[in-house]
């Protein structure tokens, strides 16, 4: 499939429906923030239940939308990717993580070892300066 063949098949769908769903949903979440601030006298029980309450109706209302079911759409498909992975056995991991220990304590040590010789070559023999 050439490129220009797959570009050409994706549709973008901004219905106004979905501009309407996206919109009450944006609505609802600051509804609810301000519910959540006006309601500070009724108590943290209260005050939590309408935020919570706010968002999972926005959430809801997202999830009706178009970019709320491809937003699901990609999660399944990222999820179905996750489990094709083949993930290392514990042997190989532990090995993995002792050379990567290992590598960065060579490179500590080397990097180290550069910073004092270029101190004792520009500090003592070329400037003179002793500490």
């Amino acid at each position: 499939m050439t490129k220009n063949m797959a570009t050409s098949q994706i549709q973008t769908v901004n219905t106004g429906a979905d501009k309407a769903k996206l919109g009450a949903a944006s609505a609802v979440v600051v509804a609810s923030l301000v519910a959540f601030y006006m309601l500070d006298k009724q108590g943290s029980l209260i005050q939590w239940a309408a935020l919570l309450v706010g968002l999972g109706v926005a959430v809801a209302l997202f999830f009706t939308a178009e970019s709320g079911r491809q937003l699901a759409a990609f999660g399944r498909d990222a999820w179905r990717e996750v489990k094709k992975v083949v993930w290392p056995a514990r042997k190989e991991a532990i090995q993995m993580t002792a050379y990567v220990f290992g590598f960065v304590l060579i490179m500590a040590l080397f990097l180290w070892l550069t910073d004092k010789t270029l101190e004792w070559l520009f500090y003592d023999l070329i400037l003179g300066w002793k500490k």
